[in-house]
């Protein structure tokens, strides 16, 4: 694997699935037994503790407000929802969106320095790509929507979308390649790229090369979250292997030319690969030590141990079937995981009540 001890923010220091196929494997260290301990003798225990709210459609953006309310986006109608109290209520509608079997209204991302800066960014498919928007949240409601950067690559699929603030106070997010290959390799193009940005849309400061983007070579990014300083990113694979990746920037992590674990000069390996039937990774969180991945056509939840951008040991899966799609997970004020369903997408079964969101408690012993 290539190496990856540098953490995000001192790295910038220093230069400033969607595929169905199911092949399968057991055992090794490239397709994780479900063990669930970590290298400190750690393990993880996940509950179902409650169903948040039900009746959500496509529900994908999902992020925390100070008041520990939640803000929730529901990709094809494009609107956005507050949670609070067991309560739901519509908050607005972010404007151009174009739903696809992928795109739509995606990732949702609160200003750190809400709300004195009334702020929330919004990942969205247009008709022509796909884009970055502010957008003031004030009592309950949106309005002077702004579109910060655009001329993402946009298709019906690989639109990454996942939007997360780091502890930098930058912007960062996911993208995929459009359906076009060769643009994770094109260092012109925004697709299959993790972006770094400020708030207005720029070039983050310490950006290598000072580009948009921090890193290329992926195929379709939809999970981003950070331990600290270390980013962590979870990648759709095509037909044999999903990933999840430690992040530094200036890496190239290998697309088109390698998926999973392919020792390639120049192109950094995933810390942990599974096979597409058994993750189809979108949103990642991390808490306890633990990145926390949801999985689409492997309808179950991941506990990864990890630790310094390293795998500590062997991922276990949690709810494998019971609930259908997962599409997003996300730490909570109160240390739960709030996780959405997805079988409302068109690619799911959906049941009464779907699209609903779960609260997760999370022990370890």
């Amino acid at each position: 694997m290539g190496g990856r001890a540098a953490v995000v923010v001192a790295a910038l220091a220093l230069v400033s699935g969607c595929s169905e196929a199911t092949p399968s494997s057991s055992g090794s260290a490239s397709a994780p037994v479900a063990s669930g301990t970590a290298a400190s003798g750690a393990a993880v225990s996940l509950t179902v503790a409650s169903t948040v709210a039900t009746g959500i459609q496509v529900p994908w953006g999902l992020t925390f407000l100070p008041d520990k309310s939640a803000l929730v986006a529901e990709r094809d109608a494009g609107k956005i929802k507050r949670i609070a109290d067991g309560r739901v209520s519509d908050v607005g509608a972010v404007d151009g969106v174009k739903a696809s079997s992928e795109g739509g209204l995606l990732g949702l991302a609160v200003d750190p320095g809400y709300p004195g800066k009334p702020y929330i960014y919004a990942y969205y498919s247009s008709g022509d790509d796909n884009r970055i928007a502010r957008i003031t949240y004030q009592n309950g409601k949106l309005s002077g929507q702004q579109v910060i950067l655009d001329g993402i690559p946009q298709a019906a699929i690989h639109n990454g979308g996942r939007l997360r603030f780091g502890p930098d106070g930058y912007l960062y997010a996911g993208t995929g390649d459009g359906s076009d290959r060769p643009n994770s390799q094109d260092d012109n193009s925004l697709g299959g790229k993790i972006l770094r940005i400020t708030t207005d849309g720029k070039a983050a400061p310490g950006n290598p090369d000072g580009r948009v983007w921090i890193t290329k070579g992926h195929r379709n990014v939809q999970g981003l979250a950070f331990d600290g300083n270390q980013l962590y990113a979870a990648e759709f694979g095509q037909n044999t292997w999903d990933e999840l990746n430690a992040i530094t920037p200036g890496a190239n992590y290998g697309w088109p030319a390698a998926e999973g674990i392919s020792h390639l000069d120049g192109m950094t390996d995933p810390i942990a690969q599974w096979p597409t039937s058994e993750a189809s990774p979108s949103g990642i969180a991390f808490a306890h030590g633990y990145i926390f991945m949801a999985g689409l056509r492997g309808r179950r939840l991941w506990a990864i141990p990890v630790a310094g951008g390293k795998r500590t040991g062997e991922p276990q899966a949690f709810f494998t079937n019971k609930y259908g799609r997962l599409r997003t997970v996300e730490a909570a004020p109160d240390g739960s995981l709030w996780v959405t369903t997805s079988n409302t997408d068109g690619r799911g079964q959906p049941r009464d009540g779907d699209d609903r969101i779960l609260r997760v408690t999370i022990s370890t012993s």
